[in-house]
């Protein structure tokens, strides 16, 4: 008998799952299913068959050199296929190898339908991982719509999502976000949403679409995509013109998908991105004045000016006139009252205590009930206690009276030449602060770099780094999300040359799913007067910071100019900023080691932290006595163990803090 397919494996499991979808991360293979090698080609001693050590001796490259010969040429028939796996050695786990030669496969036009018909058989009736990858990868290819039920059953399986999500993209966006979105979020608070997707159940999916909570740690910008892509946002706002939680959630959708703490690619994959936005900005006036709606829509400028967003495939004038539509909008008496300083901390600001598109008060901030973003219990600025939307609302007005008009007083589309634009991103997006660089109107960092945001000022700009001088000065602008050493960065030498300031030797890694070295960015050259003046008006530019990120852009300068106020105590200057969940605080980070002050360092160091919350007076007087703190008192006795070691905190009697 020959084995079973995998296709119908499948969908036995889908028609014994409950509401036939797959448990957590996609169907796991059953267990008596053969997953690399036939039936017909398995005995106990098979002749002529690599065993699975000798086959775990092979390097990658003779690996993949293994794929490539059992792939070329392509064979007409499946059995051909299995048994060239098997006697070669190929594994479900060499799934990756099979795709990337299945993409370099060179197939003329003429051998495209024995190939596809080759590709239907093997994702129809292959019984093992490899035979199906291979068909799915050839699909991705050559695939046409017949494909879609059969690819989006097969992808259900958990080792085969990869390779299904990458060919229902090209044929089905809406099919490959269902499936993506199905095997990928386990979250509680997304499931309904993605039962309803995966029923296609069009009347539910609209109302769990604006139930669900959008905070950060529910929605990145790869979810936000593909629940944009699968519940057919255009279409939905299309069929409700007059619906204000949807069109708050299609905003919402549109802030993450471009936040510059995720994946800022995400929105310039989003092929219905510029059509949403002009829905969302001409419709804005449906939406009720609250600082969380006003915060929503205020993040969308940033990005139509310098950020994602303006690198979309717009209709000539268009971004121009929504960002222009938005600002009027935005500055309605109705809607500048939402962040007016000094408002009864009991007011939520016109918030909905139900309100599912926006905040949870529960704790859809993110913060901690009993840590009041840092500020101090005795709360100087005689508001009372703080719940997490009185948290939530004072961050935001903050963050919406200093960001203001910023997005529609810079020119959308300026003159030839380099243009620095810092952005603060709404607090309770946890969005990093960016050092923007725009050449000739189009943000560089989106269009060249794909793991990570641009680098702040404090890195970029107060250092001053991108100052041109005579000697080459190799510069770092954007920084992958992980670390550099893991994912890259952006790096370019900036030199002057005569009246000219020159940027070239770029520097940067390839872009995701690429196979081979990034392409060559062009040598782009600035007036030196015009270059000079801007960079001088950007590190003059203080508009954007909040007080607690002045008092730590302040502390870190006391350190530079008097180290001796830490190395006293054995210890050396860490990072210092604002707390990512607390953005209230400063957070001052520094390295202890015994006999640090002597120079003669003793064992691993210990990282520890002090956090300086905002008291509310001028951010000079709070760095001063913060400075004066350290001059006068052991800083490791009013700060936390922040990392290290949990062995050399116990050696050096210090607490640790984490549940290893």
């Amino acid at each position: 008998m020959p084995p079973p397919a995998l296709y119908d494996q499948v969908r036995r499991l889908r028609q014994e799952s409950p509401d036939g979808l797959p448990p957590g991360r996609g169907f796991d293979l059953p267990a008596d299913l053969p997953a690399d090698v036939p039936a017909g080609l398995r005995t106990d001693s098979p002749a002529g068959l690599p065993s699975e050590s000798s086959e775990s001796r092979l390097s990658r490259r003779e690996m993949a050199g293994a794929v490539r010969e059992a792939l070329n040429p392509l064979p007409e028939d499946p059995a051909t296929l299995h048994r060239r796996f098997a006697e070669l050695g190929v594994r479900g786990r060499h799934r990756n190898l099979i795709r990337s030669a299945v993409y370099a496969l060179p197939l003329p036009a003429d051998e495209h339908a024995t190939a596809r018909a080759l590709a239907r058989q093997l994702t129809r009736t292959g019984s093992t991982v490899p035979a199906a990858t291979a068909g799915l990868a050839l699909l991705a290819r050559l695939g046409e719509p017949e494909d879609v039920p059969y690819l989006s059953t097969l992808g259900l399986l958990r080792s085969l999502t990869g390779p299904a999500v990458q060919a229902l993209d090209a044929l089905d966006r809406r099919s490959a976000a269902v499936l993506w979105l199905v095997t990928s979020v386990s979250r509680g608070e997304l499931r309904p949403l993605v039962r309803a997707l995966g029923a296609g159940d069009d009347r539910t999916v609209r109302s769990e679409l604006v139930a669900f909570r959008a905070e950060p740690r529910f929605l990145g910008a790869t979810t936000a995509r593909r629940i944009a892509e699968a519940a057919r946002l255009p279409d939905l706002l299309a069929e409700h013109p007059a619906d204000p939680a949807l069109l708050a959630r299609a905003a919402r959708l549109l802030v993450r998908m471009g936040c510059a703490s995720d994946d800022t690619t995400e929105l310039l994959t989003y092929r219905e991105a510029p059509a949403v936005y002009e829905t969302v900005v001409t419709r804005a006036g449906l939406l009720p004045p609250t600082v969380e709606q006003h915060a929503t829509l205020l993040s969308l400028a940033p990005d139509l000016s310098s950020g994602p967003g303006a690198l979309l495939d717009w209709p000539s004038g268009c971004r121009e006139s929504l960002l222009a539509s938005l600002g009027r909008q935005l500055a309605e008496p109705s809607w500048t009252a939402t962040a007016r300083p000094g408002l009864d901390p009991k007011d939520r600001a016109g918030l909905d205590l139900g309100d599912r598109t926006g905040l949870d008060l529960g704790d859809r901030t993110g913060l901690d009930l009993g840590d009041r973003a840092g500020l101090d219990p005795g709360d100087p600025a005689g508001l009372g206690p703080e719940g997490p939307a009185d948290v939530a609302r004072r961050l935001r007005g903050g963050w919406i009276r200093r960001t203001g008009r910023r997005p529609f007083t810079r020119p959308a589309a300026p003159d030839r030449g380099l243009r620095v634009e810092i952005v603060a991103g709404d607090p309770m997006d946890r969005a990093p602060v960016e050092t923007r660089i725009l050449v000739d109107g189009r943000p560089l960092v989106p269009a060249v770099f794909a793991h990570g945001p641009a680098v702040s000022p404090e890195e970029l700009l107060d250092e001053g780094l991108l100052r041109a001088g005579q000697e080459p000065r190799r510069v770092r602008l954007a920084e992958a999300w992980c670390c550099e050493g893991c994912c890259g960065a952006l790096h370019v030498t900036i030199r002057r040359d005569g009246d000219q300031v020159v940027w070239e030797d770029w520097r940067r890694p390839p872009p995701p799913g690429s196979r081979g070295p990034a392409p060559e960015l062009p040598v782009l050259r600035f007036d030196a007067t015009a270059y000079d003046a801007e960079i001088a008006r950007a590190e003059a530019d203080r508009s954007w910071a909040w007080p607690a990120r002045t008092v730590a852009r302040l502390i870190k300068a006391g350190l530079v100019e008097r180290p001796e106020l830490l190395s006293r105590w054995d210890a050396r200057r860490g990072w210092i900023s604002t707390g990512h969940e607390e953005p209230d605080t400063a957070q001052v980070h520094f390295w202890y080691q015994p006999g640090l002050g002597a120079g003669r360092p003793e064992g691993d160091p210990l990282v520890f932290r002090w956090t300086v919350p905002d008291d509310g007076t001028p951010p000079e007087a709070q760095a001063g006595a913060a400075l004066r703190r350290l001059a006068e008192e052991d800083p490791k006795g009013y700060s936390r163990v922040s990392g290290g070691t949990r062995k050399r905190a116990e050696e050096l009697g210090y607490t640790w803090p984490f549940d290893d």
